[in-house]
């Protein structure tokens, strides 16, 4: 499959390497070259053609498949435009400052039946996946997951995409959580100040909607980075560690439910190669593309708006999740019509004191309120 990379965020860039060096795509046009080193140019192929326009490299029908890796600005552009080309696909972690745009992005992969996937690649992790076997109840060692603590240091900035006037910075880790202990029923973030801020530590805190808790501390600026995932059960306890951050080793250790430590221990290992398998499993609609999709970056964007909120208020929110679907927008749609009809039939109200004919007006406007209802059994569903 030929495909082509726009942007030069790191993750895109090692994503292009991978599928280049899979022997089975090829980078045929990149945009943003200049911030490319000379050896990844080289290993990209003398075929790739460096290009500046967006729309010239989405007019190439040659590009089957599109790695959206521009700045924090530039990607929810990016994105729509690669989408509404009909192209497949990838996409850096967050794809905006607010999950609207991954909303947009379902339906638009929904019309077009292309591939798309988000760059989350820490959930897929050999070691992680371990860790979360343990803490699903058929297999016992932990029996029930009660609290998933994390620790995480980084050298420099610890949220992701910052350094960006205007952009909200995300907080790295729910695909983690999420992949341990299911989906988030409720989050609060606690900050120094009122906002996220990339020199200060952040302290994540919630709970699963299967039941147990989480807390998660993000510091920057260390002399060292580190990784500790903790994973407590009703019968026991699990420790992963990455004591030289999430590109170096790990080691899981934890208590069987005969009592004794077991410990597993893996070396450094990338992740795109497997982002690679993901990817190929998606187009051929193979069970393998299960292990990611894009309701993982919506609930991460969704889970980030939240925490965000309730670090500027000071207080946990509570997550209520809805299907991206045309569906849950035909209701949001017409919700908003019924409060207008409301509101209309009390101003019809009151101005037929003085104008008994304006109550005529009731009659027809209830009937295409429940004309526009009707659409809903009118319109046949897709088919799941």
């Amino acid at each position: 499959m030929r495909f082509a990379l726009l942007g030069t965020h790191p993750d895109g860039v090692a994503m292009a390497g991978a599928l280049a060096d899979s022997g089975r795509h090829e980078l045929i046009a990149y945009t943003g070259g200049e911030a490319v080193d000379e050896q990844t140019l080289r290993r990209w192929g003398s075929g790739a053609r460096q290009l500046h326009d967006l729309e010239e490299l989405l007019a190439d029908p040659g590009v089957e498949a599109v790695i959206v890796a521009g700045t924090p600005a530039n990607r929810p552009a990016q994105l729509r435009r690669a989408l509404q080309s009909e192209r497949h696909v990838l996409c850096v972690h967050p794809a905006d400052g607010t999950p609207d745009l991954a909303y947009e992005a379902s339906l638009l992969r929904g019309d077009t039946g292309r591939v798309l996937l988000p760059l989350l690649p820490e959930a897929l992790h050999p070691a992680v996946a371990r860790l979360a076997e343990l803490t699903r109840a058929s297999s016992k060692p932990l029996v029930a997951l009660r609290l998933v603590q994390v620790e995480r240091w980084a050298t420099a900035e610890v949220l992701v995409d910052t350094g960006t006037r205007g952009h909200r910075p995300a907080f790295p880790g729910w695909d983690v959580l999420r992949a341990l202990g299911g989906e988030v029923a409720e989050v609060a973030a606690l900050t120094p100040g009122e906002e996220p801020d990339v020199e200060e530590p952040v302290l994540l805190s919630g709970r699963f909607e299967r039941g147990g808790l989480f807390q998660a501390s993000l510091v920057p600026y260390q002399s060292e980075a580190r990784w500790r995932v903790t994973a407590v059960g009703s019968h026991g306890r699990a420790e992963l560690v990455f004591p030289q951050g999430r590109d170096g080793p790990s080691f899981l250790s934890w208590r069987g439910p005969d009592g004794e430590w077991h410990e597993e221990a893996w070396e450094p290992w990338s992740p795109w190669p497997r982002m690679v398998e993901i990817f190929e499993a998606a187009i051929r609609a193979a069970p393998p593309a299960k292990a990611l999709s894009w309701q993982d970056e919506v609930r991460a964007l969704e889970l980030d708006d939240a925490a965000r909120r309730g670090a500027h208020r000071r207080r946990s929110s509570t997550m209520e999740y809805q299907e991206a679907s045309e569906e849950v927008g035909f209701k949001g749609t017409m919700t908003l019509v019924g409060c207008g009809v409301l509101w209309a039939l009390i101003a019809i109200a009151i101005v037929a004191i003085w104008v008994p004919q304006a109550g005529w007006v009731v009659v027809p406007l209830l009937a295409l309120f429940l004309a526009l209802q009707a659409f809903r059994w009118v319109v046949p569903r897709p088919s799941k």
